[in-house]
């Protein structure tokens, strides 16, 4: 899953906040600022799990204010390991 968060995400703890989520979530993949001041993320895992880190970014106490959120799904890779901010 990919997703791209726009609103005030970046430079307040946003990816951070993204990666811890999904590491509970058993998620793999990245947080990256974007130079638009968008967050991308890269996701791998269950849909559910990823699902769930979507509804988190949606609905959550997340850190500065996600004002729209566009994902994409397409299949896993099974490349990635780990999860972490670029």
């Amino acid at each position: 899953m990919t997703a791209w968060v726009r609103g005030r995400v970046q430079g307040v703890g946003f990816r951070w906040w993204t990666r811890s989520r999904a590491l509970e979530l058993g998620l793999t993949g990245w947080a990256a600022n974007l130079r638009d001041g968008r967050v991308e993320i890269v996701a791998e895992g269950p849909r559910e799990s990823c699902e769930k880190l979507l509804d988190m970014v949606r609905t959550g106490d997340t850190p500065g204010q996600v004002e729209g959120v566009v994902e994409r799904w397409s299949e896993p890779k099974g490349s990635m390991v780990g999860f972490v901010e670029r």
